[in-house]
């Protein structure tokens, strides 16, 4: 597959990825390499990585612990304090190898160490692949509020390879392909009709999707690098998905949900609120609907639940002047930014869910 180049990056594909890894680390003369890794993708990811790394630079692993829950300043400051132990200087190169927290959490630690060093993205989950990785969003968790603290800031490359997809548990990649229909339901009717039968995709076509679904966010991401109008798309069910994740988070009774679960769920409400405000087709969000719950499953979320969740609402990154931003659809591959939602919609909407 074509690398693709954006205005800050490229992002390279496969067995393509490891040449001009190896050219750039030589080209820039780094003073030092330190690795993020959690402990799952230290065990399954590292050594195939390191094979394939060409250089004499002293090379540091830095571990730290796998989840959402870890995806937080205190675990920045354990790592920059391991930078500086390490005579990490501004010459030092960081390499995420990992999901979104490490990408997010590895990318903010760079981007802010002595003012910022260079940093390379390996996304080794699908969500990473097609979500976490392009764009330049860097950053943690406040709480249980997810990404309120951040910077945008480009790697110099990513590098995605399918091949740590091997190492996936099923659930790990349902979550990734969650933001992958995301990108059919805001950009493109022929690309979302590719997903109409999810059972029957195969690894191969998994490649060629993961690449157009690159491709989608980087048409976006060029338009609208600082999300001030089209980048918003890409947070479609993401409001009330982003909600119902901090919500189950943050409380014990509740079953922790993947990002890609929580935001199935968002984008069905979001289904049926576009039906009610923007005229989006009642039985293609029934179709969805029944698409998505055939192959996800329903959360359980009670009618306790709901004021506590639209309270979470008001933490949304999209909001302005004490607005909550919805992004709906008027059809599939239209999207509709900056709308405003009711509550009693919103509770409507949960009850579609339900129903």
């Amino acid at each position: 597959m074509d690398s693709i180049t954006t205005k800050n990056c490229t992002i390279h594909f496969n067995d393509a990825c490891y040449k001009p890894l190896n050219e750039h680390i030589k080209l820039r003369n780094f003073s030092k390499i330190f690795i993020l890794v959690d402990e799952n993708t230290h065990q399954h990811c590292l050594p195939y990585f390191l094979e394939r790394l060409e250089t004499n630079i002293t090379i540091e692993i830095i571990e730290i612990e796998s989840g959402e829950i870890n995806k937080t300043i205190d675990t920045c400051v354990g790592v920059w304090n391991t930078l500086s132990d390490l005579d990490a200087d501004r010459k030092s190169l960081m390499i995420n190898i990992g999901g979104g927290v490490i990408t997010d959490l590895g990318g903010f630690v760079a981007c802010t160490f002595k003012r910022g060093i260079t940093y390379i993205n390996v996304p080794t989950t699908l969500l990473s692949m097609v979500d976490a990785s392009v764009g330049g969003k860097t950053g943690v968790d406040l709480g249980h509020l997810k990404n309120q603290i951040g910077v945008i800031s480009d790697p110099d490359l990513v590098l995605i390879d399918t091949k740590y997809l091997t190492t996936l548990a099923q659930n790990q990649m349902r979550s990734g392909l969650a933001e992958m229909l995301k990108h059919g339901l805001i950009s493109d009717e022929l690309y979302w009709n590719k997903f109409k039968d999810l059972s029957k995709l195969t690894l191969d076509d998994l490649d060629v999707l993961i690449h157009e679904s690159v491709q989608i966010k980087k048409s976006v991401v060029e338009n609208d690098p600082y999300e001030d109008g089209i980048r918003k798309t890409l947070n479609f069910g993401h409001t009330l998905g982003h909600a119902i994740e901090s919500y189950f988070l943050s409380h014990s009774d509740k079953t922790t949900l993947l990002h890609g679960e929580a935001i199935i769920v968002g984008m069905i409400l979001a289904c049926y609120i576009s039906t009610e405000l923007t005229g989006f087709p009642e039985q293609t969000t029934k179709d969805i609907k029944d698409l998505f719950l055939n192959y996800y499953g329903k959360v359980t979320i009670t009618e306790d639940d709901y004021p506590d969740i639209i309270e979470l609402l008001k933490y949304d990154k999209k909001n302005n002047h004490g607005n909550i931003n919805f992004v709906l659809l008027e059809a599939i591959g239209t999207p509709k930014i900056d709308c405003l939602v009711d509550d009693s919609i919103i509770i409507d909407a949960f009850h579609f869910y339900d129903n």
